[in-house]
């Protein structure tokens, strides 16, 4: 005889906190299984969106992270063994004269939860301890944010005068005269010309001190959940923290490096926190530094191709010296990578 939720004792739960451990109801009118493991599938962001639950029975269960899911207390026993507690623990009738030692202990019992502490009752939800919370990130103090200088000027103003030492140089030229019409922090599009300005100021034309004043337009810009924003200030916080190192200024780096963080603290939800603190160490763990494109193109003798790509992995080996490194890649091997790509981009 199979229970569904409607005939069993159930609670509702948040998908995200669920454990090991738990019994859930899955869907149909089966009875409750027990979860063996959680996996965890991201969205394109990297994000928790979706659970895989795999269930004692061998099968597979998927719940989105926001839902909620009927939980029972254990898993059910058979109809008959059903009916035998709810004749002797539940409800014993005066002529049960077979009761165990556990229903007499219960009878005697003075008190309700004396009795449900000795009754008969299924298998224990054994919760695993939780893992380690992450830990909290901490944002740079108002001392901290004074070593970032005050923009001289309008940005628009910063603009100009950094793209004014580079006449003639047409990627430059072309990016600073649309921004000189009007600088919305608020645009997308705005803030990603910012960052290319940036971006090419230092590495292709070698001006670090301009390339930070107009990173700076972007570093003091507050994470405010938008990923596609968020992206270019981003590239702008790793490239001002290469900067600052490289300048000997390891105090306004760190503060950099701090601001890069931002996203960590966001999440509220512990589970969701723990499971967007793996995905990011995952993240640093096995980055994409674009092996496959590269060698393509020198395969097919693109040197564009080859260096555009490399640009790609020059950001993303500055984005992880700013996080300190990696469990696979230390910072001194980060350093050397960077100095050989910076070479090859430059070349």
């Amino acid at each position: 005889m199979t229970h569904s939720p409607a005939t069993q004792q159930y609670r509702e739960k948040q998908a995200g906190d669920l454990r090991p451990g738990d019994f859930v109801f899955p869907p149909g009118d089966g009875p409750a299984q027990e979860i063996v493991s959680i996996d965890v599938e991201n969205d394109d962001y990297g994000v928790a969106a979706l659970l895989r639950l795999a269930m004692d029975d061998g099968g597979t269960v998927r719940i989105a992270v926001g839902s909620s899911v009927p939980v029972g207390d254990g898993a059910p026993a058979d109809s008959s063994a059903d009916a035998g507690d709810a004749g002797t623990a539940d409800s014993p009738g005066p002529d049960s004269g077979t009761a165990s030692e556990a229903d007499a202990d219960a009878a005697d019992s003075s008190t309700s939860s004396e009795a449900d502490a000795d009754a008969p009752a299924g298998p224990a939800v054994v919760v695993p301890p939780r893992p380690e919370t992450p830990p909290a990130y901490t944002g740079p103090s108002a001392e901290e944010l004074a070593l970032i200088p005050e923009p001289e000027g309008t940005p628009e103003a910063v603009v100009s005068a950094a793209a004014a030492n580079h006449k003639g140089k047409n990627g430059v030229q072309v990016l600073a005269d649309r921004l000189a019409k009007g600088i919305n922090t608020k645009s997308g599009s705005c803030l990603r010309d910012l960052s290319n300005l940036a971006f090419d100021l230092c590495i292709v034309l070698r001006d670090p001190d301009h390339a930070l004043e107009v990173a700076d337009l972007l570093n003091v810009l507050p994470f405010d959940g938008n990923l596609d924003r968020w992206a270019s200030i981003e590239r702008a916080l790793a490239l001002s923290s290469f900067i600052c190192r490289e300048a000997g200024q390891p105090e306004r780096a760190a503060v950099y490096e701090k601001l890069l963080r931002a996203p960590e603290s966001q999440e509220e939800d512990p589970f969701k926190a723990r499971i967007n603190a793996r995905v990011r160490q995952r993240s640093l763990n096995e980055p994409n530094l674009y092996d496959k494109e590269i060698f393509r193109a020198i395969d097919n003798g693109n040197h564009e191709a080859e260096r555009e790509w490399r640009f790609l992995r020059l950001e993303a080996l500055m984005f992880l010296r700013a996080h300190g490194g990696s469990k696979t890649i230390g910072e001194d091997e980060l350093a050397r990578r960077i100095a050989n790509e910076l070479e090859s981009v430059r070349a």
